[in-house]
């Protein structure tokens, strides 16, 4: 699969099994440190696409997690890096959901 990228709302982003309670407090304190509420110079996060085009981040739980504090509905580009289309996520918790 070549590099895919497409636009995700930060608050709708599954969450993966190993951060369902989601981001680090202590990590994300840094990230707003360094980054603030802006985007610019921050790395691209990384989703798995599975059934029904759901998105399940695989690194940027912390990212997602900042932008979605300052506007759920904020539109970030993502870049998918792997397809499961059989992959059911609905049991897994949005970011907006542990904000």
């Amino acid at each position: 699969m070549g590099r895919e990228f497409v636009w995700a709302r930060a608050g709708n982003l599954r969450l993966p099994p190993s951060r369902r309670s989601g981001a680090d407090p202590f990590k994300l304190a840094d990230q707003v440190r360094a980054f603030g509420t802006t985007v610019q110079g921050m790395p691209t996060i990384q989703v798995t696409r599975g059934a029904r085009d759901e998105l399940m981040i695989n690194d940027g739980v912390t990212r997602a997690t900042r932008i979605a504090r300052i506007n759920s509905d904020a539109m970030i580009e993502v870049e998918v890096i792997d397809d499961r289309p059989s992959w059911n996520l609905d049991n897994l918790p949005r970011v907006k959901e542990r904000l």
